[in-house]
This record gives C-alpha cells, structure tokens and sequence, in this order.
C-alpha cells in the first residue's frame, strides 16, 4: 500500500540527502510543486494538461502512430498512481483516424532551475517509446499548453530535457535508459547523452531526477549520477536552459521506436510521484572568507584553488581571463580546484575571479586577481602516451592512461580509467573548441577507444575524456596533440625480433617468452632514460621497484633486437 504523502517526501528526500546531493553541483531543499496521485479518477486539471493537437500534417512527430487523448482510459489515477495508457484501438480526432491511442500530459507548471523526481514503473513492450521529460515554455509547438501565450521560439532552440527515455536504443539491453539534451548545437541524434541500466524497469519503481542549476545539468538514477551536462562554452547554442521549462510524460507508439508487436493490446507507465524542489529561503548574509591562491602550472593548464563560506550550502564561482568567462558551483566551506585547460605555452594570465551566493550576495572582497604564467612547451612530447592523475573536473585516486596514434588523417585516441572503485563506467570523448561530447567504445575493461577522422596533419587538436559511473564522474585534462607526430623516443631500431611475448600488463615481474634465446632485456621511460637493464633471469624480471606507468621494453637476441610497449601496474 502506498504511503502517506509526508512520509514518502521525508523518506525521499532523507534518501537524496545521504546519496544524491553530494554528487551534484547545488542542492535544493525546498518542495515547490509536486502531485502525489492520491485522488483516483481522472487526472488532476489543476496540475495537468491533456496534449492533443495533432501537428501540422495530421502525425505526430518521429513518425510515431498514436493519437493523444483526453480519455480517461488512457490517463488516469487509481491507487495512488498515475497510469499513462497506450493502447491499440481505432479512434478518430481531427479528422484523422489511428489503431493506437495514448496519453501526453504536460505540467501548467513552469520552473527555472531546481531537481525533478519522478518514481515510475515502464512498460517495455515492443514499439512503446515512455518518456519523461521538459521543453522550454517558450516552445512555439501548436497545442501545448504554454505555447498560445509563451509559444515564440522554434525546436529546439527552446531547449529539450529528456530526463528518461525508454524503448529508442535497439543495441542496448531491454533495461537501458537515457538522458539526453537537444540544442541547437546538437539535436535530433545528440551528442549530449547519457545512458545506464537499471533492474527490471518493467516490475520496479524507479526515480529518475534532474539536478538543474545554472552551471550544470545532472541526470540520476534512484538518487545516482550517470550523466552530467557542462559544456566549457554556454551560449544560446549550447546552453537554452537559462528559461523556465515544463515537464511532459507521455508513450508514444511506433515510428523511431520501431514495430510495434503485431498482438500488442495495452500497456501502461505508472507514476507515484512528481516533485520539484528549489532553495526558496530569503538569503540576504553574503558569503565571507573568499580566497583564491594558484596551484598546479603546465604549459597549457593553470589550477585555481578557491574557496569561501556562506551560510548557505553553495557559492558561485565566476572565472574571468581574457574574452573567456566561466561560472560553476561549489560547496561552502571545501576548497574547490578548477583547471583551465588550453592555455598557451610561455605566457600570462590574468584572473579575475569573484564568489557569490546563489542569491546573488557578493563577497565584500571581490574580486580577487591572480596571476600565474604558462612555461614553455617540454622538449620532450609525451602527449602521444603515457599516465597521469589530472583532473580537469572531479578527482582520480589512481589515474589514468592515454594514447593517441595517427593512421593517414585519422587519429585514434584511447584513455583508459586506473581506478579500481568505479562501477558501471562509461567514457565521452570531450573536444575541446568548439565544445562536443561523443561517447567512446569500450574495448575492454576501463579501456575505450575513438577514432576520429579526417585531421589536417601538423594540426594540433586538443581533447579530453569524461569517465561516468555510479556516483560520479572524473574527467581528464585536455591533451593537445599534433596530428601525425610519432612522439618517437631516442631508443634504436635494429632487426626486429619476432618470437618475443611477455605478461602484459604487468605487476611486480614480467614474464617473457621467446623461441630464441634473449641476451639482455633493456626497460625505458617514455623520454627515453633506461630505467632497467638485466642479462641475467632474462625469462622474469623484477619491476617491482618501477614506478605504475607505460614503459618501452627491448629484448635482445644476438644482433636482433625486438621493442614493444609494456603496462605496470
């Protein structure tokens, strides 16, 4: 039996506060709008609006084959919860009869900035397309509820939040979610996506949630991030969810989803709740102690450390140095590290850096200026390969492993996460400027792979990788690489030795294997420096004392000599 409203929300939100909130950027208190389904009959009109105005053409879009209804029978509440109803059954509206109805419910309530939960149970018939999700209230989409007054922007400048969609993704396995964001920097097949499995979505409930601020867009899973959404650039291409947006639930039938079963009958999403929470409090205390100071220096990244109280949970960071301002969040009271990547080598930044409550107190010392000059390019490029620990967002308690190799104009680029406590870990490929996000193939394990092509050789390209799992997510430092350089190391080629196998990654001994005899096994950093050298027990070599990394190993055998690249671990 359901529970009581106030007990559901108490229990929820217990919930959120012990595993939710500390994986996103603000946290919202507040309980702002919400319908807990407790009056069975028809959907509450106060809360709801019946969407079902046929689009311009007499089909709805994606080629979907449903049409909305008002009906009852294909939304209602019955014990507690909303059921969404597809159905196959002919039904004539508007002139233009359909074999399936169904139900889209939009919100008349609009909101800027805040989390969304859901709890809903998901039909998983073939053909069935459920959706949660929100769209700008200035869309201009004929029969929505917003749109006769707010309506004057077109799809998708207007912005689209899906925050779950079921039944789209033939590849993944029939428990699979996504998010997505379409903009006009991406839409229709977006880039901007992250996807998860759940358990049973067909007979478990299941929250799904939004965290919406004004830096980011976090996407959860039962109070867990899979998915976050920070384009480096925020303009009206990439960032529309500066406005107030509605929610929509809704099965669409058929059309992008695929063929529908030939003995579908009906079936239904259940939703326990809707909740939409936002900070309402009156903050008028300006955030105190704000300091900013340099950290870590490269040639092409700067670190900042910043940190300030509030009596609030969150301070806004803004970020200025040249033409470039960036904003994001951070908790009050922990100091926050942000790394500015893509910086030129041998020269000066200035920053001007300023903290705030989200209420828009301002620091009395603002701002604060730092200065801090790039070094020059390392005469050595090690960008080809090699290890690191640098986060530009997120931390990394083991690290990382990168590589980049050209093949004609295309460049293959596989990173490969070192943390063993990550579960359910899937990697994006982040392109530096303009900003994009491409999800990469996982190869194995931790590994993932993408290959992008049709690079300028001597071009130098500039990318980072994005590791989500269950929750969190970690992101790299941006390499710049310059398509077609080898990186070559200052190690010899002779003849190659061709019957030389080795235990590969290795821990404290490499075992090698060979069909000749090797005289001596040679073992180099990636600059080049020998770091190990044996021609005795040439068959285990004792790496226990050598650094976790990627190494170069050579095998010699007479006036043969064989080098490959070895992992330790």
């Amino acid at each position: 039996m359901k529970n009581s409203a106030f007990y559901k929300i108490m229990f929820s939100f217990f919930l959120c506060c012990q595993f939710g909130f500390a994986q996103v950027d603000v946290t919202y208190n507040n309980l702002v709008w919400s319908d807990e389904f407790t009056t069975n009959g028809a959907v509450n009109s106060s809360n709801w609006f019946h969407q079902t105005q046929l689009p311009a053409g007499g089909n709805w879009f994606n080629n979907e084959v449903q049409h909305y209804t008002n009906q009852v029978s294909n939304s209602y509440v019955d014990n507690g919860y909303l059921n969404i109803v597809a159905k196959k059954e002919l039904y004539t509206d508007q002139g233009i009869t359909k074999e399936y109805t169904s139900a889209r419910l939009n919100s008349k309530f609009a909101f800027k900035y805040g989390r969304v939960d859901v709890r809903a149970k998901l039909p998983l018939d073939a053909g069935t397309w459920p959706a949660i999700w929100m769209l700008g209230k200035n869309v201009n989409e004929p029969g929505g509820y917003f749109a006769a007054t707010y309506g004057t922007t077109d799809w998708p400048a207007c912005g689209e939040t899906d925050i779950m969609e079921h039944g789209i993704f033939p590849s993944q396995s029939s428990n699979y979610i996504q998010s997505t964001l379409h903009t006009p920097s991406s839409f229709g097949g977006s880039v901007n996506n992250g996807g998860i499995n759940a358990s049973d979505l067909a007979n478990n409930y299941h929250v799904y949630s939004l965290n919406w601020s004004p830096f980011e867009m976090s996407f959860l899973l039962d109070g867990v991030v899979f998915y976050t959404y920070n384009p480096a650039v925020k303009d009206a291409t990439t960032w529309p969810f500066d406005k107030e947006q509605y929610i929509l639930l809704d099965i669409a039938m058929g059309g992008t989803v695929g063929t529908i079963n030939p003995n579908y009958t009906q079936s239904s999403m259940l939703v326990d709740y809707v909740r939409v929470y936002q900070n309402t409090l009156v903050d008028t205390q300006a955030p105190t102690n704000f300091t900013a100071s340099i950290g870590a220096v490269t040639y092409n990244s700067i670190e900042l450390l910043l940190n300030a109280n509030d009596n609030s949970s969150t301070i806004a960071y803004n970020i200025t140095y040249g033409a470039t301002t960036i904003s994001f969040a951070g908790t009050a009271g922990v100091q926050k590290s942000v790394v500015i990547n893509g910086l030129s080598p041998s020269t000066n930044y200035v920053f001007s850096i300023a903290a705030s409550d989200l209420s828009g107190n301002n620091c009395t010392n603002n701002p604060i200026i730092l200065n801090a000059t790039t070094p020059a390019i390392p005469t050595v490029n090690t960008e080809c390969l090699g290890t690191s620990t640098v986060p530009s967002q997120g931390t990394f308690s083991t690290g990382y492993r990168y590589g980049f190799q050209t093949t004609g104009t295309d460049v293959k680029i596989t990173f490969e996460l070192l943390d063993t406590d990550r579960v359910g870990v899937v990697a994006y490929l982040w392109k530096q400027s303009p900003f994009s996000e491409v999800q990469m193939t996982n190869v194995t394990g931790n590994i993932f792979t993408k290959t992008i092509t049709g690079q300028t050789v001597g071009s130098t390209i500039n990318y980072a990788v994005k590791f989500a799992y269950a929750g969190g997510m970690s992101v790299t430092k941006y390499f710049s690489y310059v398509v077609g350089n080898t990186c070559a190391l200052s190690v010899d080629s002779i003849s190659e030795l061709n019957d030389f196998y080795f235990s590969n990654p290795a821990n404290d001994f490499v075992s090698i294997y060979s069909n000749v005899a090797i005289d001596k096994v040679e073992i180099y950093n990636l600059i080049g420096n020998m770091v190990l050298k044996t021609t005795e027990n040439t068959d285990k070599i004792d790496v226990s004392k050598l650094a976790k990394g990627i190494y170069l190993i050579s095998a010699y055998s007479g006036k043969e000599k064989c080098t490959k690249k070895i992992i330790i671990k």
